[in-house]
């Protein structure tokens, strides 16, 4: 598990600095690291420009993933049941919402639904709509693998106390389900403060939207992407940190 996620973050790292001396080897490129350099008044200015889309990343990212569990758990209930309908609703909205594309839907949400439905929201709102959806039908899959991964005999044992479906999912299933995916959810958190970089295009002014606003008016393309890749490697390392942790805590008290 480690070894995986040290060479998946190592890609980042290992594509910028071969980046840097591919183009620092080239004698036509002038460098400009002042733009984001802490030593002067610009380059503190643009760093705090760019840190300022740091909350926009994060926060969009934490509502959109509570989201996407609650609509990931009411289609995942869908396929614990024995309803052949519930059933077919199930696999007909993951399939479908996982063939569309997350850019499409983001934009889609931010210019479509406002004309069917006569609608009004920001680019914020949008986003989390747009994300939410997207990641539900692969949050759905996460509960349905952990529903499974549930013995047999404590559903078994919840029949036999007398508790109905609604209860034994809800008293019995769940919480040990809750348990056996957290690390799995965490992952997909991870993706989801990734996929974020997407809402830029709608206006959404977090990290990647700022740090293009940022190259607009200083052109400084290498030097400020560069520093957005750092911004979200931190940031991804540290939250892959914590996950991390959470599982190994959970594999010591199981």
């Amino acid at each position: 598990m480690n070894f995986k996620l040290n060479r998946e973050f190592s890609k980042p790292i290992i594509i910028l600095v071969s980046s840097l001396f591919l183009t620092g080897c080239s004698n036509s490129y002038q460098w400009g690291w002042y733009v984001i350099s802490p030593t002067n008044k610009i380059g503190i200015s643009n760093i705090e420009f760019l840190l300022s889309g740091l909350s926009f990343t994060i926060l969009v990212s934490i509502i959109a993933m509570i989201f996407a569990v609650l609509i990931g758990l009411i289609v995942s209930i869908a396929s614990a049941t024995q309803n052949k309908v519930l059933n077919v609703v199930n696999v007909g909205y993951t399939e479908i919402i996982r063939a569309i594309p997350l850019l499409v839907m983001i934009l889609w949400v931010y210019y479509g639904l406002p004309v069917l439905f006569n609608l009004n929201f920001s680019a914020f709102v949008a986003g989390i709509i747009a994300l939410s959806i997207c990641e539900s039908p692969f949050i759905s899959e996460i509960f349905r693998s952990g529903i499974q991964a549930v013995p047999k005999g404590q559903k078994e044992a919840g029949t036999s106390l007398g508790l109905n479906f609604i209860q034994k999912f809800y008293l019995i299933t769940l919480p040990q389900a809750i348990r056996i995916i957290l690390p799995a959810l965490g992952n997909q958190f991870v993706y989801m403060l990734k996929m974020s970089s997407l809402v830029s295009i709608i206006g959404l002014n977090e990290l990647t939207r700022k740090a293009n606003e940022l190259v607009v008016s200083q052109y400084r393309p290498l030097e400020i992407y560069s520093f957005l890749v750092l911004e979200y490697l931190v940031l991804i390392l540290i939250v892959s940190y914590l996950v991390r942790k959470l599982e190994q805590k959970l594999k010591i008290e199981t």
